[in-house]
């Protein structure tokens, strides 16, 4: 583990997480503001087109209205060339009623405000009126050229209600080139005897440069088109980037007399905002590519910069407050949890609230009890385990008393000069010596080989050399190892009684020290009855007394118990035994050369 990591806690994560979450949350912010703030400004300059059409066909409308009175002011007052008629009567050719009539046609037109715009207006009845006005100059030959024009019965025919206008050729030859299309109107006279409509009419031809000067009133950035309700388009301005046939087909899809969508015209796109006047039949139209909607870029920064501070300065002080909320129980956990690593178990109410949080801490508080009884229950019980265990194996014998005894009975011995009373006591005196002082007390194999000496000595009398000891050492350094005292003494013993002595003939017993793997091996064999496989198992589990017989009255699983109690459960005694040939025990402990 890198230790100088330096660690991240949990509110650092939160804040940092919190952060990225904050983050996004005020980019989204932002791009839906900019789309919004985008949206609205499209939007606006979708309403400002659809107005600005409006009043161009507000204008177009006033125009066309005085244009139409005229007509039919000319196509049904008899009253207003009556002066003019009458002398026709009397004397056709009179050139007085013409210049007459011609004048109240001029003035007509002039009263309307749109003189400039009607290029030539005639007044025709076969043998009777022939008059003009307009800004262009007429000839005696202009009533045939309106007459001889392919469009003249189209028009002259039309319902007397239907006014709408189209683009038509100049019929007139001696402006034809200068101006090529006019928009012609046609009605014939209400008031005309003659029998044929074709005898009697007035014809208003409209110069599109009505149109053109209405455009220019307007910005000059727009892209505007005024069409007939054939599509001929009859003004324009800045519409060359985009394709007719497109603009056509787009109208026709779409009927309806107002509208606004967006679309794409020539790769390209655009708002298309059109509206269609319904007497004259003209179609407005204007076309606003998206590319040229000019956004703010200070309104845009400003204000995305706004929402964005806005949604990271809000949002960072709720996460502060969110995890000093989240924390400050956390916290108190943990101080709670190196309270509780430092042993101290008591309970810690602080931790403890109606939270998730405060569930854990209840169950920790719930936890550290139950640690703390168990605790000092199990080390109460290994207390009491481990000095009942002692106590029991010490108080089998209890050498103080027989020591002091025997001790004046080797002097009394001694004076009455017998050496066999001597030699026995004094042998009997050190066992009983080095058993008292301590129990579990570690001493080297050459003491306790010398402890063990003793105790053979006193068996050999008592037995008039029964059985025969020979000890093996394979490396004389094992005789500094360390060994628990009182480890070999129950074994040799229990060679001796349970197995020599019941064989009822002259035993041995071989002691066999050696080491393997920095572990110190004993092995106690002798010749006797051996063991059976059930009663190997039982002698290492049965902690009673073997026999009452025996001087330390120890049994073999006493002193497995105490090896595996010092130094594991890896060590102990293991048992291997034939009948009527042998049997085998072997101590195994950790080698510990005691320098």
């Amino acid at each position: 583990m890198n230790k100088n990591k330096i660690p991240i806690t949990f509110r650092k994560r939160m804040i940092l997480y919190n952060f990225l979450v904050i983050f996004c949350i005020a980019f989204l912010i932002s791009i839906y503001t900019y789309s919004f703030y985008k949206k609205d400004v499209i939007s606006n300059e979708a309403s400002n087109s659809a107005n600005r059409l409006h009043l161009v066909a507000s204008r177009i409308e006033i125009a066309y209205d005085e244009i139409i009175n005229i007509v039919q002011n000319c196509a049904g007052r008899k009253s207003l060339f009556l002066t003019s008629i009458l002398s026709g009567y009397n004397n056709h050719s009179s050139e007085a009623s013409n210049i007459y009539a011609a004048n109240v046609l001029r003035d007509l037109c002039a009263i309307s405000g749109y003189n400039e715009y009607i290029y030539k207006i005639t007044v025709y009845e076969k043998d009777s009126l022939f008059i003009q006005a307009g800004t262009s100059y007429g000839c005696s030959h202009d009533a045939d050229c309106i007459m001889a024009a392919p469009w003249f019965d189209e028009l002259l025919n039309k319902n007397i209600q239907e006014y709408t206008l189209t683009l038509k050729d100049n019929p007139f030859p001696l402006n034809s080139k200068t101006i090529p299309q006019l928009l012609p109107l046609i009605r014939p006279l209400q008031y005309s005897r003659k029998d044929s409509p074709s005898d009697a009419w007035v014809c208003l031809t409209l110069s599109p440069k009505l149109f053109q000067d209405t455009l220019e009133l307007l910005s000059s950035d727009k892209s505007i088109l005024i069409m007939t309700n054939d599509f001929s388009p009859v003004s324009s301005m800045n519409m060359e980037s985009f394709s007719m046939a497109d603009i056509q087909t787009f109208l026709t899809s779409h009927p309806e007399q107002t509208g606004c969508l967006k679309v794409q015209l020539s790769d390209t796109d655009c708002i298309v905002t059109w509206e269609r006047l319904p007497v004259s039949g003209f179609i407005l139209c204007e076309v606003l590519p998206l590319k040229n909607i000019s956004l703010n870029p200070n309104v845009i920064r400003t204000t995305l910069g706004l929402v964005f501070i806005s949604s990271i300065v809000i949002g960072f002080s709720l996460s502060l407050l969110f995890t000093r909320y989240l924390t400050r129980p956390i916290l108190r956990l943990i101080d709670h949890m190196e309270v509780i690593s430092s042993g101290n178990f008591s309970r810690n109410p602080d931790i403890e609230s109606n939270d998730e949080l405060g569930i854990i801490g209840r169950q920790i508080n719930e936890m550290s009890s139950h640690v703390s009884v168990l605790m000092e229950s199990r080390i109460r019980d290994e207390q009491e385990k481990m000095n009942l265990e002692i106590k029991i194996l010490q108080a089998q014998i209890n050498p103080h008393f027989l020591y002091n005894t025997l001790d004046s009975i080797k002097w009394i011995a001694t004076m009455q000069h017998n050496a066999g009373i001597v030699k026995v006591v004094s042998a009997f005196s050190s066992l009983l010596k080095n058993m008292a002082k301590g129990f579990n007390e570690k001493v080297t194999v050459r003491q306790e080989l010398d402890f063990l000496d003793n105790y053979i000595t006193i068996e050999k009398i008592r037995y008039i050399e029964l059985f025969d000891v020979e000890i093996s050492v394979d490396d004389p350094a094992l005789y500094d190892a360390c060994i628990i005292k009182l480890t070999l003494q129950p074994l040799v013993e229990n060679s001796i009684f349970s197995g020599i002595e019941p064989s009822g003939k002259p035993g041995l017993i071989n002691i066999h020290i050696f080491s393997r793997n920095q572990v110190l091996y004993i092995s106690i064999r002798d010749n006797g009855v051996g063991i059976s496989e059930e009663n190997i198992a039982r002698l290492l589990t049965d902690t009673s007394r073997v026999t009452q017989n025996y001087m330390s009255g120890i049994g073999l699983a006493n002193v497995d118990r105490r090896i595996k109690l010092v130094y594991g459960q890896e060590y102990g005694l293991t048992i291997d035994s034939e009948i009527g040939i042998y049997t085998c025990v072997t101590v195994s402990l950790p080698l510990e050369i005691n320098n």
